[in-house]
């Protein structure tokens, strides 16, 4: 969902195509390349980093920006095909990553065509291991890596919004343990800094401006410095640390690899990343606190958007969107949204990652399932939910194809494994049962996620063959898109937990999943008799439990908590015709 409402159309990019090139003439340039990341590789940026939503109008949070001396190109993968149609203009090429007879990614388009040429692209907003893998493939096609000294983008950017100067805050030991966090980014409470580490000394390099007296004190007490944000390229330089190699990442900015020199670092696999993914008991326990209030500000939500269009009410996917997030607004230790609501009816359930803004999203219809992926994000916890539901009577066809992703689902949830055993190991669980009617979705089954930081945290997750241990969290959503029609998909969080097995061969080696999500799944689209017994009694015993954890959160809300016990004890599926034509809902 939109918050900060705009008339949405095409960006008519011409003029700012033709300032790029005017830059690109004056360095020699054949190729300008405009990554989706900031400085620090982030997923979600900040206003201010937006360089390649500004210059394409391609609003996505994944994606590649190839501006040529004659054209310009946007890659990007099966998630945004369609949406990046709707909003490039006629100036933009789309470059389906990943499509049959198409690239795998950005460079290997580049690679392909870059024969002689110079490639121009900003050291900062690109990884070291992108960075070397690219040199090493343009070099033998005669082609060169170009790192202009100031950014293409910027330098065009009249109206270039300003970086946040909001104060860096202390998470509380109640939720985890002592860090800082901030709010630099949409919905991740995160800020810009560098860390230095060696064995004496710890330097932060974080602007003045965002420092309370209070972060001032709790850093002297770690005994740790602090430098302005921009002091990391001196100190670099001037080899401050003395001697010996500094350990970096594959994820650093190359920026930092070229200023230290290939002499001066040595490259590791970062051992934070493991260390933050596998969540600790207090961590573990915030999080299930969080995914309960979060679960039933979501049932107040499903009762309410049920009621509304029941009583004939239009409902559009921004209210509806907009309304759940008020509820949420309500809950304890609520910080914000974990990302931008997705929030569809209809052809716009279709496209994955659609958000609605005010003025073009559709309104909710009966015919078609609506599908809502969202979470908040809470000073114990960072929630990520999607649950379809339908408000009328579902077609064959819908009612096949969300019974094949409620299987694939059940079969994730339930999977007992060996240690050593990776998320692309199981990934094939949730895909079997699609797979057999020839259906399939195009995204990952799901990805780690933080403990009040990202929503997608790694290394982990079901494209991954980085081995689940205990305290990995992990989300669990299959889904299927119909073009231009309809969606759906369920997403619950997980996380990765020892299991006694009857035979315990090996020993204690068995893991499973806890599930942290208590969202009821809707029982209408199921056809009962695609299911196993044991899938049936998954899908009763969830539900069940839901109502049992959730009652005492919703007692003084009587819509809800009658709603509730409604999907707790509902049949499966919708009653076929009786005699005279006549049908009969479980409701």
């Amino acid at each position: 969902m939109n918050d900060v409402e705009s008339i949405r159309g095409r960006v008519d990019t011409t003029d700012r195509l033709e300032q790029i090139r005017k830059l690109m003439l004056k360095d020699g340039l054949d190729y300008y390349v405009i990554p989706s990341e900031d400085a620090h590789q982030s997923e979600y940026v900040a206003a201010s980093d937006k360089r390649r939503e500004w210059i394409s109008g391609f609003t996505g949070s994944a994606g590649q920006a190839i501006v040529s001396k004659t054209a310009a190109y946007l890659v990007t993968d099966s998630r945004y095909w369609l949406q990046a149609r709707e909003e490039l203009d006629p100036n933009w090429h789309l470059i389906p990553a990943g499509a049959v007879d198409a690239p795998k990614d950005w460079i290997e388009w580049l690679v392909d065509r870059s024969k002689d040429a110079k490639i121009g692209i900003d050291a900062r907003m690109i990884s070291h291991e992108k960075a070397t893998q690219l040199i090493s493939k343009v070099n033998t096609k005669g082609s060169k890596l170009i790192f202009p000294p100031q950014n293409y983008i910027d330098l065009s950017w009249k109206e270039k919004p300003l970086r946040s100067k909001d104060p860096v805050f202390i998470q509380s030991i109640d939720f985890t343990v002592l860090n800082l966090r901030g709010s630099d980014i949409p919905f991740n409470p995160l800020f810009y800094a560098y860390l230095f580490i060696s064995l004496d000394k710890v330097i932060l390099f974080l602007d003045a401006a965002k420092l309370t007296d209070e972060i001032e004190d709790y850093l002297r007490a770690l005994r740790v410095e602090r430098r302005e944000y921009n002091d990391i390229w001196p100190f670099l330089r001037r080899r401050e640390w003395g001697e010996g190699k500094l350990l970096i990442c594959p994820e650093t900015s190359y920026a930092i690899s070229l200023m230290l020199t290939h002499f001066r670092y040595t490259l590791s696999p970062t051992f934070v990343d493991n260390m933050k993914a596998i969540k600790n008991e207090v961590e573990l326990e915030g999080l299930r606190r969080a995914y309960l209030r979060d679960g039933a500000v979501y049932v107040k939500w499903l009762a309410w958007l049920e009621h509304k269009i029941q009583q004939g009410y239009d409902i559009t996917e921004y209210e509806a969107a907009w309304r759940l997030t008020e509820y949420r607004r309500q809950n304890k230790h609520y910080w914000g949204l974990a990302y931008e609501n997705i929030s569809a009816s209809g052809p716009n359930a279709a496209l994955p990652h659609y958000s609605p803004s005010k003025s073009n999203a559709r309104v909710i219809d009966r015919e078609t399932p609506y599908l809502n992926d969202s979470g908040g994000q809470y000073r114990d916890g960072t929630c990520d939910t999607t649950r379809t539901v339908h408000f009328g009577r579902p077609s064959q066809d819908q009612a096949e194809a969300y019974t094949r992703v409620l299987q694939g689902h059940i079969a994730i949830d339930s999977a007992v494994f060996p240690e050593g055993t990776t998320g692309m190991q199981l990934d094939v669980l949730a895909r079997r049962a699609l797979w057999k009617d020839g259906l399939n979705y195009l995204h990952g089954t799901g990805h780690g996620f933080g403990s009040f930081l990202n929503v997608h945290e790694g290394p982990h997750g079901f494209s991954s063959s980085v081995p689940l241990v205990p305290g990995h969290v992990i989300t669990n959503e299959p889904g299927f898109y119909l073009e231009g029609r309809w969606g759906m998909r369920i997403e619950s969080a997980l996380a990765v937990r020892r299991v006694k097995t009857k035979g315990e061969f090996s020993g204690d080696i068995w893991l499973g999943f806890e599930r942290l999500t208590c969202v009821p799944i809707q029982t209408r689209m199921v056809k009962e008799n695609m299911l196993t017994k044991e899938e049936k009694q998954w899908l009763k015993d969830h539900n069940k439990k839901c109502l049992e954890k959730l009652e005492p959160l919703i007692k003084d809300d009587k819509r809800a908590l009658k709603w509730l016990k409604r999907e707790a004890e509902r049949g499966i599926g919708v009653a076929g015709p009786g005699p005279g034509g006549i049908t009969i809902d479980w409701d």
